[in-house]
Parts: C-alpha cells; sequence; structure tokens
C-alpha cells in the first residue's frame, strides 16, 4: 500500500485540494470551531464548465457542468483564505477557507498534524480500499499455444 504523505506547510495547492476533497463531516470533526473571521466573499453556490480530453493530450472538449461552492475571508490578523468545493456544502467552503488562512499562518505545523494528517491517511486508506476492490475484478488474459501453431 502507497501511503501518501500529508501536504507539507508550504503546499498549499496539495492542502487546498485535501480540504476540497474531505468528507465534510469528518473535516468538521477535527476542526470544529472556527475562529472569527469576516467573509470578503460569502459562500456562493455555482457552477462550473468541466473540461475533458481524449487520452489527456488530445483537443480540450466541454464534459458537463459541475455545481461548486466557493468562500473568500479574512481571519483577525489580515490572512486570507479561500475555499472551493464541489457541491452546495456552504459550511464546508467556509470550513476550508478559515482553514486556507491559518494554514498560512504560524499555527500550520499544529493544523498539519491535528487536521491535514488524518485526512491525508483517510484519503489513502479510501483509495487503497477502492484499488483492491478494483483488483479483485482484474481479468488477466493470455494465448495458449496450440498444437497447430508451431
Amino acid at each position: 500500500m502507497i501511503v501518501h504523505p500529508a501536504p507539507q506547510p508550504t503546499d498549499r495547492k496539495a492542502w487546498m485540494g485535501l480540504l476540497a476533497r474531505a468528507k465534510p463531516a469528518h473535516l468538521a470533526t477535527l476542526f470544529p470551531q472556527l475562529p472569527p473571521h469576516d467573509f470578503l466573499r460569502a459562500p456562493e453556490i455555482g457552477a462550473v464548465m468541466v473540461r475533458g480530453r481524449i487520452g489527456g493530450t488530445g483537443q480540450p472538449f466541454n464534459l458537463g457542468e459541475m455545481t461548486v461552492t466557493r468562500c473568500a475571508l479574512r481571519l483577525g490578523s489580515g490572512t486570507v483564505g479561500h475555499g472551493h468545493v464541489q457541491g452546495r456544502d456552504k459550511a464546508h467552503a467556509t470550513r476550508a477557507a478559515v482553514l486556507d488562512a491559518l494554514l498560512q499562518t504560524d499555527q500550520a505545523a499544529a493544523l498539519q498534524i491535528s487536521v491535514l494528517q488524518p485526512l491525508a491517511e483517510g484519503e489513502a486508506q479510501r483509495r487503497a480500499t477502492r484499488a483492491a476492490k478494483a483488483a479483485a475484478t482484474r481479468v488477466e488474459f493470455f494465448t495458449l499455444v496450440r498444437g497447430e501453431d508451431q
């Protein structure tokens, strides 16, 4: 089993992705109390166009729309945080934005251990479970040598 380490305190793209993919209830359990903050952009629900490419390298095409919720806020210290999550969960977007802001402060090391590490371990566990289920249905194809083929 491959275990992906939790994002490093300086890897903002990785921690924002981890917060966005987190189960909202699990994130709320790990980080229940939000510090005082002011909204720069209150949580709002919208849609984004998802684009795809055939084989990952072909011409891009519009695959469809996906619902997202975004939020931007400022902590009392002046640090700004952003949160973008799939779906319509305003509390999840707000919590992700608060954590994004706090991870840019001197609280990053503590949050790395108490929030990001459990989220990364949970995500690795889910991926390993999904990979094991997929491996169980794997079919191996092989060719037998027949007498007339020799």
